[in-house]
């Protein structure tokens, strides 16, 4: 979580960044491959299919300012929410992570005021890319992985009655509190 301070703007995007990651990767904390892949909702989305999809979005972001090993072709956009029996959740975890640790220094050595090629994003009838600010993006992205997140929680909340801050006090190895027990399998 984090917590109100007085922090810079670059520091506060990554912050508000990593903590939806944070929140993202926990939703998988004590699944199975096959409870991560299980969608218990009308959509097609699953824990393993959010992570997958999540790295998916930081690849495109990295090959947008520069790292070209990231791009991917768009049409991969749809099969991005959908693991494939290759796509062990261990695995997604592994690539998740190494993603991630680029990504956020992306984030975090970045000038904010830097131009980068976004989408396209057919979804909002927007078909080609367009240049934005770094800045731009970061705060697309606290959406889009906050949007992720709470589909994770619905999912977990489906799968066995976790909840997000119960899942991450367990990852995090906290105590119990008069508000939160960590999760327990």
């Amino acid at each position: 979580m984090y917590l109100p301070r007085i922090d810079d703007e670059r520091t506060t995007l990554c912050n508000y960044i990593e903590t939806q990651l944070d929140a993202i990767r926990a939703s998988s904390y004590g699944l199975n491959d096959d409870q991560a892949r299980h969608t218990p909702l009308r959509s097609i989305l699953s824990i393993s299919g959010i992570i997958k999809h999540s790295t998916w979005v930081m690849k495109q972001s990295l090959a947008g300012a520069g790292h070209s090993e990231h791009a991917q072709p768009a049409e991969a956009f749809s099969d991005s929410f959908t693991p494939t029996s290759e796509e062990t959740l261990d695995n997604l975890l592994v690539t998740f992570d190494a993603v991630r640790g680029e990504y956020m220094t992306m984030c975090r050595e970045s000038d904010l005021e830097a131009e980068l090629p976004v989408g396209p994003m057919p979804w909002y009838r927007m078909n080609e890319t367009r240049p934005a600010k770094l800045r731009y993006l970061y705060v697309h992205h606290v959406e889009e992985f906050a949007r992720h997140t709470g589909h994770a929680d619905i999912i977990r909340e489906q799968l066995d009655g976790a909840k997000a801050v119960e899942l991450l006090a367990a990852v995090e190895g906290l105590p119990a509190n008069d508000f939160v027990t960590p999760w327990h399998a």
